[in-house]
């Protein structure tokens, strides 16, 4: 089922959709489960990712790690044994079957997200998932209906928005400190992975894994979008990669992707696996990955969005750029699943929402009908926003 023909089928929702919100939002599931005491998390796909994850939830005074799970079970069973996890498994039913847990937190293939986080909300778990959630907008929307009906929850990657810089930049757009926002620019690239085939893989490519960072910042700071167009390519056809050799690349691995937001705010967002940076991927500290210019004055964030240095701004008053927020205050792009387990074990709500990374993956499969049709794409779906205030 096409994006158009599921929006279509799913017009008898009512007045949400009229709003563009999907029936699973109607009523909010209380996010507390468990208050002072620690999550019990699973742990699925114990790749690259999860070297960065499970350092920081093995330190969260909130987590409690059961349980780990991989296909590749050699895996699944080193990563128990260095984090003295008691549980591995080699299979999610397995896994689902086996110790109790609150959480699960995918970090498996990007193609294998939707399939596994309906098993796990089946089962009753809360989940939080790498980006994105889902592999079309009409898998998402199901999957926040399914969540809706087990009255269970589910997040995903990335956590731009919880950074002090993020929080920053969406107040002061707020409070009017460079005037009428007009337009903006995000930018974010390298020479592509070499460790797995699924990047380049269909349903893979660079926007799902590189654009997305920018998507959540646009769309977190200037609003939900209202349409897409976009032009996507393939700029290098045959990859060579760790797992499965040379391939043919199927995803996109440039793309330039433009967004209306509505009152007149238009931005651009830049992504690619064929970006040449001469500082390296991890050099991007000091140069601005982000750029938003209004009537009044500009803001640059510094360094990428998953790894911010600051903030730079000026105005009509202040023409030079300033330094501001360079303080990360512990903010590091694997937080996410962390910040979450705290959420649930205090009952906080987290400003990650899944409305917004239903819109996300919207925008992404728009850009991608857009590059197919030549048309502009309008969208449907909304979030809560501003996302922080």
């Amino acid at each position: 089922m096409d994006r158009r023909t599921f929006l279509h089928q799913a017009g008898a929702v009512g007045a949400l959709a009229a709003v563009g919100l999907p029936a699973a939002m109607a009523a909010q599931t209380p996010v507390n489960i468990a208050p002072a005491n620690k999550i019990r998390v699973g742990i699925i796909g114990c790749g690259s990712v999860s070297t960065q994850y499970l350092p920081h939830l093995s330190r969260s005074p909130y987590v409690e790690l059961v349980s780990t799970c991989d296909r590749i079970f050699d895996r699944a069973k080193a990563a128990a044994a260095q984090y003295g996890i008691a549980h591995a498994y080699p299979n999610i039913q397995e896994m689902l079957a086996g110790e109790p847990f609150d959480l699960m937190v995918n970090l498996t293939d990007m193609q294998e997200h939707g399939h596994l986080n309906r098993s796990a909300i089946e089962a009753g778990r809360y989940v939080w998932s790498e980006k994105p959630m889902a592999n079309t907008y009409a898998e998402a929307w199901n999957l926040l209906q399914l969540a809706q009906q087990k009255g269970t929850r589910i997040w995903d990657a990335p956590a731009v928005v919880t950074s002090p810089q993020f929080a920053f930049m969406s107040k002061a757009l707020q409070a009017g400190k460079i005037g009428r926002v007009a337009a903006a620019h995000a930018t974010y690239g390298h020479l592509g992975p070499d460790w797995s085939a699924f990047f380049y893989e269909d349903k893979g490519g660079s926007i799902p894994d590189l654009g997305v960072y920018n998507l959540v910042t646009l769309t977190g700071l200037l609003g939900p979008a209202r349409s897409v167009v976009a032009m996507t390519s393939i700029v290098t056809p045959l990859r060579k990669v760790n797992d499965k050799g040379e391939i043919r690349v199927e995803a996109e691995d440039n793309a330039m992707i433009l967004l209306d937001h509505g009152n007149g705010v238009l931005s651009h967002i830049q992504s690619g696996f064929n970006y040449f940076d001469p500082h390296g991927h991890e050099g991007g500290g000091q140069k601005a990955s982000i750029s938003i210019v209004g009537t009044g004055g500009a803001m640059e964030l510094i360094g990428y969005d998953w790894a911010p240095g600051g903030v730079n701004v000026a105005t009509m008053d202040q023409p030079e750029f300033q330094r501001m927020e360079a303080d990360t205050k512990g903010y590091v792009w694997q937080q996410g699943a962390t910040y979450l387990c705290e959420c649930l074990a205090t009952g906080k709500e987290p400003i990650i929402t899944a409305e917004h990374s239903l819109h996300i993956v919207e925008v992404i499969e728009a850009a991608r009908e857009s590059q197919e049709t030549g048309r502009r794409i309008s969208l449907t779906s909304t979030f809560r926003w501003p996302v922080v205030s």
